[in-house]
């Protein structure tokens, strides 16, 4: 944990994937439940600017809840069907607003709604991680909510700072921007103390930094630090850097770059090594794929397994359950994620790329374990 500022040169530099965490209380004029459009132009400026650089940029926008409840003349504490009616209203007026303001810049804006079980369940998770990776390399911006239409308490992350944690570990993102109504950590809340010094930089999440959180702000927010701390746990240890900085001026992501105000969380690792690390360590394996002499080769020099290579399905897997590769002895070569099941494994194994989609009706995946989903074992 550093001691001052000024610390840091361009924090921005080889980022090539950055999420973007937008708060209700940014986004709305709590009095009159009204989009601050001017502040989200300037926004979308700094998104645009991003772009120009050639980083991805996702979008994790609260501010549904906030814009429907007024339309139906809603206050107070909400009834769960009165959340999930504002959230629909306002979802629609939303995307709406990002649609029009992304494409003064002439960028492409999508909307994508999820809910806790996309970042948890491993085939969703692959199908969520594979249409924002496709809307990326289109050109556009994911623009991303939780789906408090349809969700209730029991599968809701609550708070946007934790979907946004998930959705950098499940893009591969290299750092998290929480923008918020503070410009960082400090040691105490300094709205209740203003002798709290702020913090620029924290190496990890301990309990000794968990302890500085304060309570979260009343309002329409339901976040606070202690939420954006467990963000940063998630975010780190996925190998993805986070910074909260002050979102409440206009262009908040070009004043940190100027100035460098905000707190930073280093990333304990990179995106893929933890990744792999995740895939080598933690997941279980459902299935085993003995592959032939050539894939073997092909794999230690960093390739993806291609159905050609592939002699025998052991198993009942499903798309993205992590599986065994073994070579003809029986040796383990390498552990992955299966982008197939263990029925569509079988009636591709041996066959060429070009097969697939005869075989299968459908033009799927080119490889059954793409590199990036596969660590290697020691041989």
């Amino acid at each position: 944990m550093a001691a001052g500022e000024g610390l840091m040169a361009d924090r921005f530099a080889g980022i090539t994937r950055v999420v973007i965490k937008i708060g209700s209380a940014l986004l709305v004029n709590e009095s009159r439940g009204e989009l601050k459009r001017d502040w989200l132009k300037a926004l979308c400026a700094d998104v645009a600017a991003l772009k120009a650089e050639g980083k991805d940029v996702i979008l994790v926008s609260s501010g549904a809840v906030a814009l429907g409840r007024r339309h139906l003349d809603l206050s107070g504490k909400l009834k769960l069907e009165e959340k999930q009616a504002a959230a629909a209203i306002g979802q629609i007026r939303l995307a709406g607003a990002y649609q029009e303001m992304l494409g003064d810049f002439g960028i492409a804006g999508a909307q994508i709604l999820l809910t806790i079980g996309d970042t948890e369940q491993r085939r969703r998770y692959l199908n969520a991680r594979g249409t924002i990776n496709t809307l990326l390399s289109f050109g556009a911006i994911p623009v991303i909510n939780e789906n408090d239409s349809v969700a209730t308490s029991e599968i809701r992350f609550g708070d946007n700072d934790r979907l946004a944690a998930r959705v950098a570990q499940m893009a591969g993102a290299e750092l998290l921007l929480l923008l918020s109504d503070i410009d960082g950590l400090y040691t105490a809340d300094p709205r209740r103390e203003p002798a709290a010094e702020f913090i620029p930089e924290v190496e990890a999440v301990t309990p000794q930094i968990e302890a500085m959180a304060g309570t979260a702000r009343v309002g329409y927010g339901s976040g606070g630090m202690i939420t954006k701390l467990k963000a940063a746990r998630i975010c780190t240890t996925a190998g993805c850097h986070m910074a909260i900085l002050n979102g409440t001026v206009e262009h908040p992501i070009a004043r940190y770059r100027e100035t460098n105000r905000g707190t930073w969380f280093k990333a304990a690792a990179t995106p893929l090594a933890s990744r792999k690390l995740w895939i080598s360590g933690i997941l279980l394996p459902l299935g085993t794929i003995t592959i032939d002499t050539g894939a073997v080769t092909a794999l230690k020099k960093g390739s993806s397994l291609l159905h050609a290579g592939v002699m025998a399905v052991e198993g009942a897997f499903s798309r993205g359950d992590p599986v065994r590769v073994v070579d003809g002895e029986g040796r383990e070569i390498a552990r992955g994620l299966s982008a197939y099941d263990a029925a569509e494994a079988e009636r591709l194994k041996g066959h060429k790329t070009a097969e697939i989609e005869a075989i299968l009706g459908y033009s799927g995946r080119v490889e059954l374990i793409h590199c990036d989903d596969m660590v290697l074992s020691r041989f």
